[in-house]
């Protein structure tokens, strides 16, 4: 091997390594670590301390910054072939494409939990949940539909969380009782649709979800909603109660 070549490589190796990266950065495996940091460019980037290194995600469109088929990610691919032929079915390789931006947005979703930017948790939760959709509409195979739909209420609750939180930071407590509310009787669904009803109440999500509500009701001196009262009234067997308010929430529906 020539001296110039030797150097070539020993230049590329020097400038590719992590070591200095990962020296100053310990992973933690009870922790998520996470931050925000400035990209070659000036642009924000979210780095993620994991075992084996780090991942970098970009904080806007899809996380690895690629475009699929020239769109901002894949789940438009996705709803572009739907709006030409709403019976098509997914191939391997959409699956493939789908599968991976799932785990994309899983990972800048637990993200921006951590760095407390609650807003940006919810839009990548509902990105999954339209992706989710999608999926289950176009897929080719009951099994990988499932291997989606198993973490359907596990996206809900990050993103109740997310805004019920988010209302929060706006000094808006009522809300985010109601983000809470609404986000359970999606997750309700869920688990109704799929035959578990039964299993609802002793879910440890929605227990969190519930204690959570509980929480802000208790520090920021909130009544129950009309929809939470209305749950309760059917719960006891209150049926006048539940009419009345069942007329309640019709009328402000209708206002």
């Amino acid at each position: 091997m020539s001296k110039r070549l030797s150097k070539s490589l020993s230049d590329m190796n020097t400038k590719k390594h992590f070591d200095e990266l990962l020296r100053d950065w310990s992973f933690h495996p009870q922790m998520l670590g996470v931050r925000l940091v400035k990209g070659s460019d000036g642009r924000d980037v979210i780095q993620m301390r994991v075992d084996l290194g780090i991942l970098q995600m970009e904080t806007l469109g899809r996380p690895d910054g690629l475009r699929p088929e020239g769109m901002p990610d894949f789940l438009s691919v996705l709803l572009s072939a739907e709006r030409d032929d709403d019976c098509f079915e997914m191939s391997e390789e959409q699956c493939f494409e789908a599968d991976r931006e799932f785990v994309q947005f899983y990972h800048r979703r637990i993200s921006w939990l951590r760095l407390q930017q609650f807003y940006r948790a919810v839009a990548d939760a509902d990105h999954t949940l339209a992706l989710m959709d999608v999926c289950r509409d176009h897929s080719p195979d009951e099994d990988w539909t499932m291997s989606h739909e198993q973490y359907r209420p596990f996206v809900l609750f990050h993103r109740t969380q997310a805004a019920a939180l988010s209302a929060l930071d706006d000094d808006q407590p009522a809300k985010a009782i109601e983000e809470i509310s609404n986000g359970l009787e999606s997750i309700r669904a869920v688990f109704e649709e799929h035959d578990a009803a039964d299993a609802f109440d002793d879910d440890e999500m929605v227990a969190r979800l519930r204690e959570l509500s509980d929480k802000l009701r208790h520090d920021y001196s909130q009544e129950p909603t009309l929809e939470e009262k209305l749950d309760d009234a059917v719960k006891t067997e209150q049926y006048e109660l539940a009419a009345r308010l069942r007329d309640e929430l019709a009328k402000r529906y209708d206002n």
